[in-house]
């Protein structure tokens, strides 16, 4: 569409504050831009200090895509409801562990959520990276683990057994399971996300032409099959609506971790 390479440049660290410190102090030229996911409204309340601010250094351009998260058990866990779960806990306070790839994570804060609307209390095990938890679930040495549709594979071996959804409904990558809302903790809902970021001095012009191609590329049929294979949700969302979400979760995100007490330095 643009008839020039994009260069993807992966910079982790920190939570993906350094590729988003590393795209607020680009030149405003419409030629660096940040691909994001909800961390960026996560870090804001996460860390103790930032070199940027996510709503002043940035010009949002498109929300791409979202999607929910799934909570699974282990075979061996009694539960086999979300309400089962909360009784199970409930009966077994502090005792039951809540897993998830890494303090701060969405799934961790998906879990942290979970506790407070259920009115439940659970350890946080943390782990670096989701390959480590999967092999702690499935054995049963945890309790709980909020995690991507990636793990519907394993829910189909018959190696995990999935509750819920964390969705406003059900998904079709997996039809049969309920939503955590409509399963004894109503209003709960919690999915994570992508955006396109571009410096906040970039001129409108340029925010509005990438924020019409990116929503044209998401209707393209090999790229929705690509992402939609994948499990996310295709949104394609102007400007607007990426800066009102960003608001949204941030103040949602912050909320959830002041309360757990969360804090990385």
């Amino acid at each position: 569409m643009w008839g020039q390479q994009v260069v993807v440049e992966n910079k982790p660290g920190a939570g993906g504050n350094l590729a988003a410190e590393t795209v607020a102090r680009a030149d405003p030229d419409g030629c660096t831009v940040l691909f994001a996911t909800s961390s960026l409204a996560v870090n804001r309340s996460l860390y103790r200090s930032l070199s940027y601010d996510p709503i002043a250094d940035f010009a949002p351009v498109a929300h791409l895509t979202s999607f929910p998260f799934y909570m699974f058990v282990p075979n061996s866990s009694p539960a086999k409801t979300v309400r089962e779960f909360i009784a199970f806990a409930q009966a077994n306070p502090r005792k039951l562990t809540l897993a998830s790839p890494g303090t701060g994570t969405t799934p961790h804060l998906t879990g942290e959520l979970f506790k407070r609307m259920a009115g439940i209390e659970m350890t946080h095990v943390p782990y670096r990276g989701a390959g480590p938890v999967l092999n702690d679930l499935i054995p049963g040495r945890v309790d709980v683990y909020f995690a991507s549709g990636a793990l519907l594979a394993n829910m189909r071996a018959g190696q995990i057994r999935g509750l819920a959804v964390t969705g406003i409904s059900r998904e079709p990558a997996a039809p049969e399971l309920p939503t955590v809302a409509d399963s004894g903790v109503a209003g709960f809902e919690a999915y994570s996300w992508h955006g396109l970021f571009l410096p906040r001095r970039t001129s409108q012009q340029i925010v509005n032409k990438m924020s019409a191609d990116a929503i044209a590329a998401l209707a393209e049929p090999a790229v929705r099959e690509k992402l939609e294979q994948n499990g996310y949700g295709l949104v394609g969302r102007g400007p607007e609506q990426l800066a009102a979400l960003l608001t949204s979760e941030i103040e949602k995100w912050g909320s959830v971790i002041r309360q757990a007490g969360i804090r990385i330095e």
